[in-house]
């Protein structure tokens, strides 16, 4: 008895998340979720997981920022599916008897250095990339390593990848931030050095923690200049639509007072899709906030 009473409680309390509907929101297509977030702001999102009973999870340390933002444009936001890769320092010894003073070394070091990208830390999460990725990259601790520069972002992006979440590792900063290649990272975990040497790929595709929330692939994740959150993939659905609603309200709500004082109108104020008929549309529950 006092089972079942505790079991309703939870359930009353938004806590009780059946295993039907999870499994249901996982099997969601990746091309149904970015629809849903196309958009999305965190804050909406954070409110969304609150409804589903995930209380401060899935949002990542507030050191984990943008590199840059253009409030104009809104380029630096991004939200997409899950693409995870893990390093770590490696342990091997550096490259023995390479002194580059003496020219007969250097094609030694040529070779060990072509090793080092092409069988210890390379990018095998490349394959994975599609329209819609974020590259999620857990690099804590794997030494002064710049893993992600201004270049490879770009490859990474002309797969389809719309941004990177990064514990660290990110160098050429400058031209990143030129290029708009959005970057959210700790700024204070930056790393100088090339990966040769340094760092060695451990996992792909597999859980990650970044920002000290795990991510596994699949996941949905949202930035902007509010941080990041993740939302388990599990949860994704009901979140995501929940995050609709709270979004479309604010604009409805912001966009009337622009209009009382004036205030000229922006795309932040732009009537969106009404809830009811997008998730229609989407081939969604027409209302989240009714479990069935």
């Amino acid at each position: 008895m006092k089972r079942t009473i505790l079991i309703l409680l939870i359930a009353l309390m938004g806590f009780y998340y059946p295993a039907a509907i999870a499994q249901e929101e996982a099997d969601a297509a990746d091309e149904v979720l970015l629809e849903l977030y196309k958009g999305a702001r965190v804050t909406d999102v954070v409110d969304g997981m609150v409804t589903v009973g995930y209380m401060d999870v899935g949002v990542m340390d507030p050191k984990i920022a943008p590199l840059w933002k253009d409030v104009e444009t809104m380029e630096h936001r991004f939200a997409g599916i899950a693409v995870t890769v893990r390093y770590g320092p490696t342990n091997r010894p550096m490259h023995p008897g390479a002194d580059l003073t003496q020219p007969e070394n250097y094609e030694a070091y040529r070779k060990w250095r072509g090793m080092w990208y092409s069988q210890l830390s390379p990018e095998p999460f490349q394959e994975f990339i599609k329209k819609g990725t974020v590259v999620v990259m857990d690099n804590k601790d794997d030494n002064d390593t710049g893993s992600t520069g201004s270049k490879n972002i770009m490859d990474w992006q002309e797969k389809g990848a719309v941004g990177l979440v990064s514990a660290g590792g990110v160098r050429d900063i400058d031209e990143v931030i030129r290029q708009k290649n959005p970057v959210y990272t700790n700024y204070f975990e930056r790393g100088r050095g090339e990966r040769i040497g340094r760092n060695e790929v451990i996992d792909v595709q597999r859980p990650v923690v970044v920002g000290g929330c795990t991510v596994y692939p699949g996941d949905v994740i949202v930035a902007d200049a509010d941080g990041v959150v993740v939302v388990p993939r599990r949860a994704a659905v009901r979140v995501g639509q929940i995050a609709y609603q709270e979004l479309v309200d604010d604009i409805k709500g912001r966009r009337a007072l622009y209009e009382q004082t004036g205030r000229k109108l922006d795309e932040t104020v732009e009537i969106p899709e009404e809830p009811a008929a997008f998730f229609k549309r989407l081939g969604l529950p027409e209302d989240p906030n009714k479990m069935p």
